[in-house]
C-alpha cells in the first residue's frame, strides 16, 4: 500500500511542471504576437505619415484658416447688415433677429467648407440640415407666419408707434411691433397683443395716417321746428369753433325726412388730434343750444288712432 502511493506522488510531480512550462510557452506567444502587431501597426503610420502626412497637414491646417476667416466674415457681415438695417430705420429688434440668423447662416456654410477640405462627405450633413429645418419650420409654422407678417409690417409700415388704428379684429394705439406680434393700447389703458398675422391678412385702417379728420354728426330736428333756423345755427355753431378748419369747408345739409325728425348732417374737417375732442364738445353744444332756441330732438314716436266700431 505504501509503495503504490508514493509511485502516484512522484506522478504528479512529474506532470506539474510540465504544466507550467505550457502556460508560460502560450503567455509568451501571445506577447510576441501582440509586440508583432505593434510593430507594424508603427510601420503602416511610419509609411502613412511618409506618403500622406504633407497633405493631411496641409488639410487641417486649410481647414482651421477656413473656419477662423470664415467665421471673422459671418461676424462682420452680420454686423454690417443690421447696421444697414437700422441706417434704414428698422425696428431694432427685427434687426438684431435677422442680424442673428444671418451669422448662423454664414457660419453653417463655413462648418460644411471646413469639413469638405477635411474630406468629410458634406452630402449627408446637407440632407441632415435640410431635414431637421424641415421639421422646425413645420412645428413653428404658425410662429414662422406671425414672424413673416411682422417682417411686413415693419418693411411697408402700414402704421407706426403712436398711431390708432383698427386691425385683427380690435382696435388701440400702437405702441411696439415685434417680431411675432404687435402691442395696442386701448384709450382705457389696456394692453392688447395681436399675432401679426391677424394683422396682415385683413384690413388696416390706421386713423392717424393724415393730418386731418373729418367728422360726421347726425343731427335731428322735429318737424315743426323752423328749418332755415336750424340750419343756420348749426353753420353758426361750426364756424365759431376755431378748431374745426376753413379748409375744406364745413357742410350742413339735410339728409332726410325721417319718421319723426327731420335729420341734417354736420360734417367739418380738424387736426387728427382735436377729432375726439370736437366731436364731443360740438354735440353737447348742439344739445344746449337746441334747448335755448326751443328747437326739439325728437324721439321715436307713434301716433296710435283708434276707430269704435258703430254698434248693430
Amino acid at each position: 500500500m505504501f509503495f503504490p502511493l508514493l509511485l502516484a506522488q512522484a506522478q504528479n510531480g512529474a506532470e506539474k511542471p510540465v504544466a507550467d512550462n505550457a502556460g508560460a510557452i502560450d503567455v509568451s506567444q501571445k506577447a510576441s504576437e501582440t509586440l508583432s502587431d505593434v510593430q507594424n501597426w508603427g510601420n503602416s503610420a511610419v509609411v502613412f505619415l511618409q506618403d500622406q502626412g504633407p497633405e493631411w497637414i496641409l488639410r487641417i491646417v486649410t481647414a482651421i484658416l477656413i473656419f477662423v476667416v470664415g467665421r471673422w466674415i459671418s461676424i462682420w457681415a452680420s454686423g454690417f447688415l443690421r447696421r444697414l438695417m437700422e441706417r434704414g430705420k428698422v425696428d431694432q429688434t427685427l434687426a438684431l433677429f435677422l442680424s442673428n440668423i444671418a451669422y448662423g447662416f454664414f457660419l453653417t456654410l463655413v462648418i460644411v467648407a471646413t469639413l469638405n477640405r477635411l474630406g468629410i462627405d458634406t452630402t449627408s450633413v446637407a440632407a441632415v440640415l435640410a431635414a431637421a429645418g424641415l421639421a422646425v419650420g413645420l412645428a413653428l409654422q404658425n410662429s414662422l407666419s406671425n414672424f413673416a407678417a411682422g417682417v411686413m409690417i415693419i418693411f411697408f409700415r402700414p402704421f407706426s408707434a403712436g398711431d390708432f388704428i383698427e386691425a385683427g379684429g380690435t382696435s388701440g394705439i400702437v405702441e411696439a411691433v415685434q417680431i411675432f406680434h404687435t402691442q395696442l393700447k386701448t384709450p382705457d389703458n389696456k394692453m392688447i397683443i395681436v399675432p401679426n398675422s391677424n394683422i396682415t391678412s385683413a384690413n388696416i385702417i390706421n386713423y392717424s395716417t393724415n393730418a386731418t379728420r373729418r367728422f360726421d354728426l347726425t343731427i335731428g330736428c322735429g318737424y315743426d321746428d323752423d328749418l332755415r333756423a336750424v340750419k343756420q345755427f348749426l353753420i353758426d355753431l361750426l364756424n365759431s369753433d376755431e378748431r374745426v378748419l376753413k379748409d375744406p369747408a364745413s357742410e350742413v345739409r339735410v339728409t332726410a325726412l325721417a319718421d319723426s325728425s327731420v335729420n341734417f348732417v354736420v360734417r367739418g374737417w380738424v387736426k387728427k388730434e382735436d377729432f375726439w375732442a370736437v366731436t364731443c364738445d360740438l354735440t353737447e353744444q348742439i344739445k344746449l343750444g337746441f334747448d335755448e332756441r326751443g328747437f326739439s330732438i325728437p324721439y321715436p314716436q307713434s301716433d296710435v288712432h283708434v276707430h269704435q266700431a258703430a254698434a248693430t
